[in-house]
């Protein structure tokens, strides 16, 4: 397969076109010939023009591709390596939604022959692959994994808004059913992963160290959340304990705030809901995630608590939240933690205000019902700044004064404005 994508006598397709499926399709149409397809007519037709809708991609990188954009289900016939990049959300109760990756089985199915590839980078439950997605490949396409056809599994790397670790320069972990299999998609990959990659035992090992990853991650920030609860009632701040414990060699450098996006925020549930179809009640790992779905409720209740002190009509106060991505310097609002702040301190009939230079209005608008600012006022109760957008990091104390009341509370969640507000109350996590 791989001398064949190489001499491109063999296509490769990937399904789904978002944050991690675009860039994927980019870089592999250097060398091979690519079809990149997406159900969302509307998406594909601005990456015709030379257009990424996640706004993560310069034009440039369009050019000179040996790809073709679609939403036909005919144009993946003539593919042999699958590599499906779709969502893996979970739903209003942090049950894992696996209707995309189905779904995207199911295209597959329909359009699968004998010899092709099939590569899920969805990050999913270990056995996902395995016991959820294959059996509905096999049953569409009539076709047996290991005799008709090879599967694999490589976990996408993806960080929005990061130059640094990009596809290219980070080890890619790879998986497949059998070593030939394994042998194969890891020579795909190292078409275009410059750092190398690293051959999984197994597909199950592959999806376990994809979801470790974030859940890791996930709990250190939990850990630092609750630090910086316990220090808010002593009076110290959290980034002053930090910056000193960080002066030891092997002090873990993790940072307290507002766990959203699509990842971290997300994968934790994935693994407990698995651990828990096994009969094993997770309690470390659900309890980071509680500390970290909380922090908005926690960051409210500081507001709410300042303009009940200050403010003679409490109704009549006016927040603004500066952020309303899940993270700096990207236009992603999926999962956005900032959103259960304005909708908690909307309950209280308080009038809540969000700008963001990077999200689109419309898309906060239908993601979670408030439009975005396009002109700040000057007389604020409350400014809190969510993430730390880099036009956001050349405002200091005199900008702040200038857009609030003398009473104001200019609330930092990142601590980048540390010791540089004096004119207004400064609070940070």
């Amino acid at each position: 397969m791989y001398q064949a994508i190489l001499n491109k006598e063999a296509k490769i397709a990937v399904i789904g076109l978002g944050y991690v499926g675009l860039p994927i399709a980019l870089e592999f149409a250097r060398k091979a010939s690519v079809v990149g397809f997406d159900i969302n007519q509307k998406r594909v037709d601005l990456m015709k023009q030379g257009i990424d809708p996640s706004n993560e991609l310069e034009k440039e990188v369009f050019l000179d591709r040996d790809i073709t954009f679609t939403t036909s289900l005919d144009d993946l016939r003539n593919c042999n390596f699958f590599i499906v990049a779709v969502p893996t959300p979970v739903d209003a109760h942090n049950v894992p939604d696996l209707i995309p990756v189905k779904s995207a089985s199911e295209t597959i199915g329909k359009v699968l022959k004998k010899g092709d590839y099939v590569v899920f980078e969805s990050t999913v439950y270990p056995g996902c692959t395995e016991e959820d997605c294959l059996p509905v490949i096999e049953k569409l396409s009539g076709l047996k994994v290991g005799q008709d056809f090879k599967l694999g599994y490589s976990p996408e790397r993806i960080n929005p808004g990061d130059k640094e670790h990009t596809l290219q320069n980070v080890i890619k972990v790879v998986s497949g059913c059998d070593a030939e299999s394994l042998h194969e998609i890891a020579s795909v990959y190292e078409m275009v992963v410059h750092a190398g990659v690293h051959r999984a035992t197994s597909i199950k090992v592959a999806e376990a160290a994809k979801i470790i990853e974030n859940t890791q991650r996930d709990l250190n920030i939990a850990l630092m959340n609750e630090l910086s609860i316990i220090f808010d009632r002593m009076g110290i701040n959290t980034y002053d304990v930090l910056e000193a414990a960080g002066t030891k060699w092997n002090f873990l450098k993790f940072f307290p705030g507002l766990v959203g996006g699509h990842c971290i925020g997300v994968d934790p549930y994935y693994l407990t809901y698995k651990a828990a179809e096994l009969g094993f009640n997770s309690r470390v790992i659900l309890s980071g995630r509680y500390i970290n779905d909380n922090m908005g409720n926690y960051v409210s209740k500081k507001i709410l608590q300042h303009v009940i002190q200050y403010s003679a009509d409490v109704k009549g106060a006016k927040i603004l939240v500066m952020g309303a991505t899940f993270k700096e310097n990207v236009s992603d609002i999926r999962n956005s933690k900032i959103a259960d702040v304005v909708k908690t301190l909307r309950s209280y009939h308080l009038q809540v205000f969000v700008s963001d230079p990077y999200a689109d209005s419309e898309e906060t608008q239908h993601e979670y019902g408030f439009d975005l600012l396009e002109k700040l006022d000057d007389d604020y109760d409350v400014v809190i700044v969510s993430v730390p957008h880099a036009p956001y990091l050349a405002y200091d104390d005199q900008y702040f004064s200038s857009i609030t009341k003398e009473h104001a509370l200019v609330i930092d969640l990142k601590g980048v404005y540390r010791n540089k507000i004096s004119s207004r109350k400064y609070w940070s996590l």
